[in-house]
């Protein structure tokens, strides 16, 4: 079927519908006359009347009738599909990828999920587990969780916890015989859980420190390496050395005496926790929910 012909028959379904082509053309949006001539064009190319046309009704022929009652039901079933369509285009659905730090993740994504994934069961997302800054582009992940510090200018950054700071920790049996560090420095002397970060070609992770305006980082060592955030909280809980690790991830370890934090006038307060994804990313409805559902929406600064 060749354009003007579609075009011209949806015109002849409006008119031979409302019987009338004032109502008719007005539905259409174009002109009486406009709209009688695309008739007279119609029947000209089938060499058959199609509408009784009087001063005072339209009414259709014999065979504008049948032609009526034979494409009528085809074209309605077409808008009902094209609306069908659309809707699926707007419903929220669809997988979406994230990288996180375990903690942001159990944290920060998994809470805000919860309030969506049971509301829109056709919405999928994978997690994945990274301590570096991944190139979500390269990874064909749709975004990733990080300090703000670390996500880079050609992002969209999205702050989605308040500021954070790090904590060092050790049970209260690993320091029944064992001097607190008041230093970075003295860290030297204790035995520290280790994070292997594979995204930075396998390197052991350093802890960062500041005081007074004096950055200190500290290559510890210890007995122990780990890859997850979670053995590192369950190595110092069970007294094999001290972690480093997110404040809220320990505290409240902190507060029933599980664990004892030292060096806290070595960690302030850092950057929050951001979602990132690159600004030419089409935005979809179910990533449009789950971002709205992780902004953070407190007084920051």
């Amino acid at each position: 079927m060749k354009r003007e012909d579609a075009s011209d028959l949806l015109a002849f379904l409006a008119v031979a519908r409302e019987r009338s082509f004032t109502r008719a053309a007005a539905k259409l949006g174009m002109t009486q006359s406009a709209l009688s001539q695309i008739i007279r064009s119609l029947e000209d190319r089938l060499g058959l009347r199609l509408l009784n046309r009087t001063t005072r009704s339209v009414t259709p022929t014999q065979a504008g009738e049948r032609l009526f009652l034979s494409i009528g039901p085809k074209f309605n079933e077409m808008d009902a599909e094209l609306a069908a369509l659309s809707e699926l285009r707007e419903r929220p659905a669809g997988t979406i990828r994230f990288t996180a730090t375990e903690y942001a993740a159990t944290e920060i994504l998994l809470p805000a999920l919860r309030k969506i994934l049971p509301k829109y069961p056709e919405i999928h997302v994978e997690v994945i587990i990274d301590y570096g800054l991944t190139n979500i582009v390269a990874q064909q992940v749709d975004a990733g969780i990080r300090p703000g510090e670390l996500v880079a200018k050609d992002m969209i950054a999205v702050r989605v916890s308040p500021d954070l700071r790090m904590a060092v920790v050790g049970s209260p049996s690993y320091f029944a015989d064992r001097k607190r560090p008041r230093t970075p420095q003295d860290l030297t002397g204790h035995n520290c859980l280790n994070l292997r970060l594979p995204t930075h070609g396998g390197s052991l992770y350093a802890w960062e420190f500041e005081k007074n305006g004096r950055e200190v980082n500290v290559r510890v060592e210890g007995q122990l390496v780990f890859n997850s955030a979670g053995l590192l909280l369950e190595g110092a809980l069970r007294g094999f050395g001290l972690a480093y690790l997110t404040e809220g991830h320990v505290q409240p370890y902190v507060s029933r005496g599980q664990l004892v934090r030292v060096l806290s006038d070595w960690c302030p307060p850092f950057s929050g926790y951001h979602l990132y994804y690159p600004s030419r990313r089409q935005v979809s409805p179910a990533f449009s929910l789950i971002v709205d559902a992780l902004r953070f929406r407190g007084q920051v600064g």
